[in-house]
């Protein structure tokens, strides 16, 4: 009996000072993503339409085909009998249908984006770096029912993680037709739209509860480069309007737990050589007046294309009196962006409070 309660004694001393050892969890792998920013679950926007909703939307859709001013251009062209400056008609003209991995890795994922490139756009970007397929209409024809199938094809063999419309801003009433018919057909992903920022308010009113993510690019922001560089006068005050009516429409971008977005907005700016000033008071514009967590991818693929270093036209007079002296047509930027141009637009968004930038993970998993 003494040598038990000795026994229970010892016991006793040993529990009480392993209590005292502060116990060793399992090292647990950290997400790198803020709660507010994550989802437990989503449904696509277009899913919880009513019958109602959705049939007010097709019929604004075909409205605006029989007199087209969706477009900041105006253009007001019946599309069924002619085409505007987009050079489109009723139906869409499409270059690529495919799974994409040339996307941001939370759009992309492991089985990339459905990406569906249409040809044609309603801007003439003198350096645009799909100048094949957004200037030349190459491609083939499709009806927003023909367009719905593909969409289906895309999730059900494809296994994409969303379906990714490129440069749709000239085709959004059939856009709209093809979401919803898609939506009958069973279509369960979300809707990505990729865009130049160069939207009226009226079609992102249609493309409401239609899109999950918009994904502007936000090119330049004086008037000049504007005029000179996308041949539109108002292209920065459409694009800065376009932005806060996609972030009122869905907010920051989130994310569900395995890495890819499924709603918000992400903005991306292309960054051309000696045009930093543009990139700044773009971030500043995105942080003081959308908001300061709007995530941010700031490229640096910007390459001479299209009519960048091709050759001035020149009259007789001047091939007779500057002979040897070959000019090049926007030779400001004629070359490729450098580091210290693209760490200038980091600096400057991180300096007005910009936080959520598509940078390459500093872990085993996607940049969220």
């Amino acid at each position: 009996m003494i040598a038990s309660s000795r026994g229970w004694l010892g016991l006793k001393s040993r529990l009480r000072f392993t209590s005292l050892i502060p116990l060793r969890h399992p090292q647990r792998r950290s997400l790198h993503l803020a709660p507010p920013f994550l989802l437990d679950d989503y449904v696509p926007r277009f899913q919880l339409l009513s019958e109602i909703e959705a049939s007010k939307k097709r019929s604004a859709a075909y409205a605006h085909l029989r007199n087209c001013n969706l477009c900041p251009r105006l253009c007001g062209v019946n599309r069924y009998e002619t085409t505007g400056m987009c050079l489109i008609g009723d139906n869409v003209k499409v270059n690529v249908i495919a799974p994409h991995f040339g996307e941001e890795p939370c759009l992309q994922g492991h089985n990339g984006s459905g990406s569906v490139f249409f040809s044609g756009c309603n801007l003439r970007c003198t350096f645009c770096q799909n100048h094949d397929i957004a200037h030349q209409r190459n491609g083939f024809d499709l009806t927003p029912e023909e367009l719905a199938q593909w969409y289906l094809k895309l999730q059900d063999v494809g296994h994409v993680h969303n379906i990714n419309l490129v440069t749709p801003e000239h085709v959004v009433p059939q856009v709209a037709l093809s979401i919803l018919h898609a939506r009958d057909l069973g279509l369960k992903l979300p809707i990505v739209y990729n865009t130049s920022a160069f939207d009226s308010l009226a079609s992102l009113e249609l493309m409401d509860g239609l899109v999950d993510i918009y994904l502007p690019d936000f090119k330049v922001w004086n008037k000049a480069a504007s005029q000179r560089l996308l041949k539109a006068d108002d292209y920065a005050s459409t694009a800065a309007e376009s932005i806060k009516a996609m972030h009122e429409q869905v907010g920051d971008l989130c994310f569900t737990g395995d890495g890819i977005a499924k709603k918000g907005v992400l903005v991306r700016h292309l960054v051309m050589p000696g045009k930093e000033g543009e990139g700044e008071q773009i971030m500043k514009f995105l942080a003081e007046k959308v908001s300061r967590d709007i995530f941010v991818n700031i490229m640096e693929q910007y390459r001479p294309d299209a009519h960048v270093g091709k050759p001035k036209r020149r009259s007789k007079k001047e091939v007779n009196t500057q002979e040897g002296q070959e000019e090049v047509r926007y030779a400001e930027i004629n070359r490729p962006v450098s580091r210290d141009e693209i760490s200038t637009v980091r600096k400057a968004a991180e300096a007005v409070g910009l936080w959520r930038f598509c940078d390459p993970p500093r872990h085993d998993g996607f940049a969220i």
